[in-house]
This record gives C-alpha cells, structure tokens and sequence, in this order.
C-alpha cells in the first residue's frame, strides 16, 4: 500500500488531485470527481492524523481499509423484482441475545443493531411467561416471552421486540423484515401472538 501512496504524493502528503489520480488509475473509477474525493476527505477530517493539506500515510490506510473502499459495491445491482424465494437473506440467529445461548440476557437491543445492519430476518423464540398468573394480572399482552428455552438465559416481552421492529425495520434497507418464530406456545396463545403481529402497539 505504501507504494501507490508514493506515486500520488509529494513529499509525504496526498492532495486531493493525486487522491483523484489514484482512484481512476489504481481504483478504476474513471468517473470519478473532486466531490468524491472529498467526501474521502470529509471523512477522515475529525482524525488527529488528517494533516490540512491532504491525506498522510496513515490517512490513506484509513481511507483503504475504511467503509468508502468496500470490496462490494454497497449499491444494489441485481435485478430485485424476483419473489422472495430467489434470494439469499441476511439472516440473524437468536436474534434477542446479548451474548451466549446460554445464560446472557435477552433484550431489544440485538434487534435493533441487527436492522441497524441490514439484517432480514429475525429470529424470536416464543414461550409462555415463565410467572404467567401475574403475567394475566398485569395485562393479557404480557403472557408471552421470548427467551431461549432450557438455558438460563432471561427473557423479554414479546410485545418490545414486536415494537423494536416496527421502529428499526425499514431504517436502513427498503426490502422486507421476515419473523420467524420457533413456536412454544398453546393454541390460545398462539392466536394472542398471531393478532399481537398484525396490530402492534405503540
């Protein structure tokens, strides 16, 4: 990395000319303008490393192994029009653990993060409330818990994670959110869940 860094700079520091000459003549982005690369700029500009005048060494590695210089293009090129069923999906697992499968806690906080990321599909295991008596007593929609069952993991109220991914679903992607539950719940409750999904409360 250090030699193309040499080629396009003068005495240390790349301008944003010699960055515009190594993204078409290295890069091969024979399209690109000064906005690009100052957007590459802009980005490294809150680094104590970023000198005024253009990118250092350590700039440019930044800028290498940085998020503007993903291998993939993050820009969607395939045809999208397909059904469902054509495609791989970015699939989470256990998808309201915070750590283990065996005794961290369950939260909504990995299913944010996860949609945060671009993830599709989000896996909730469904349970009764494991105090279901005072789960009734405090209101119908609290009877069902999402936990990992047979472990000592904790659990969370279906209902807030329902609502984390109706908040977070669409936030980074436009495709759809597939829920896929590993059901151990009674029919009734089944049914609780099942009307739970197609209105979710605020």
């Amino acid at each position: 990395m250090e030699q193309p860094f040499r080629d396009y700079s003068e005495n240390g520091t790349m301008s944003m000319d010699g960055l515009l000459k190594f993204l078409s003549k290295v890069q091969g982005q024979n399209n690109a303008k000064e906005d690009d690369a100052e957007v590459i700029f802009n980005s490294l500009k809150h680094l104590n490393i970023f000198p005024r005048k253009g990118l250092n060494l350590e700039a440019f590695y930044r800028y290498l192994l940085g998020d503007l210089n993903t291998p993939l293009s993050p820009r969607v090129h395939q045809d999208m029009t397909a059904p469902l069923a054509h495609y791989f999906m970015y699939t989470g697992h256990n998808s309201y653990l915070t750590g283990n499968q065996f005794s961290s806690k369950s939260s909504v906080r990995p299913i944010k993060k996860a949609l945060q990321n671009g993830v599709r599909v989000i896996e909730l295991d469904l349970w009764p409330a494991r105090n279901i008596k005072s789960a009734v007593l405090h209101g119908g929609n609290n009877d069902v818990e999402v936990r990992h069952g047979g472990t000592l993991t904790t659990s969370v109220k279906l209902l807030k994670c329902l609502r984390a991914i109706k908040e977070f679903a669409f936030q980074v992607s436009e495709y759809p959110v597939v829920i896929t539950f590993e059901d151990h719940l009674t029919a009734d409750l089944q049914e609780k869940v099942a009307k739970a999904c197609c209105i979710v409360p605020r």
